[in-house]
């Protein structure tokens, strides 16, 4: 939790009550569901819920923007999104059932009403929104055709709508294969831990 007010340091008492929440719930549930590495559980706060909001720190949403979280497994990163703009609408969508159970179950024990767990397919949703997040769930020309048509055009925040895709590694030759222009953040601008060191947030707007 010290890691969360590092570096969000005015975030007001709900949402750092939710925040503290975390822990003990994602630890219920992972004990049913493995849906958080067990060998990192400890590190879940830096691994898991500081690396969701390194979105935060490259996009901050408007009240009302719509966001689809794709692939959203436990809800990375969509419930630390959601916790820190309780504004902004936040779907998780993720094609396996049990994943989904545990985001409905967090959301609900948070009182996360600004966050709709689906399951589903994305390429089966009619809806369309102003971001979509995702936490390298597959590669970037597959997820691309998987979203592009589900994006809105214009601003709902403080980038022009569009993808934020949090992924490490060298990626200019797979982002070069979508044939879009990329904008890359590396996220050791924002944070200053270790675990960070290769990793980045990609943007590509709409």
């Amino acid at each position: 939790m010290e890691l969360i007010l590092k570096y969000f340091p005015d975030i007001t008492e709900e949402q750092r009550r939710r925040f503290a929440a975390l822990y003990d719930l994602y630890a219920a549930w992972n004990a049913r569901i493995n849906v958080v590495s067990r060998k990192d559980f400890d590190q879940l706060y830096l691994r898991h819920v500081l690396h969701s909001l390194a979105i935060a720190k490259v996009c901050r949403f408007d009240a009302g923007a719509r966001i689809l979280d794709v692939g959203c497994g436990g809800g990375f990163p969509s419930v630390p999104l959601a916790i820190l703009f309780p504004e902004a609408h936040f779907t998780a969508a993720d094609s396996i059932r049990k994943k989904i159970a545990v985001v409905e179950g967090v959301a609900a024990e948070l009182g996360l009403r600004n966050l709709a767990p689906r399951c589903t397919r994305v390429e089966t949703l009619p809806e369309r929104y102003h971001y979509v997040v995702s936490r390298a769930v597959t590669a970037m020309p597959e997820f691309v055709g998987w979203v592009w048509n589900r994006i809105e055009r214009g601003r709902h925040g403080t980038l022009d709508d569009g993808i934020l895709y949090l992924k490490g590694g060298d990626l200019a030759e797979e982002l070069a294969r979508t044939g879009m222009r990329w904008r890359i953040f590396d996220i050791p601008d924002f944070f200053d831990e270790e675990f960070f060191e290769t990793k980045k947030v990609v943007y590509a707007a709409k």
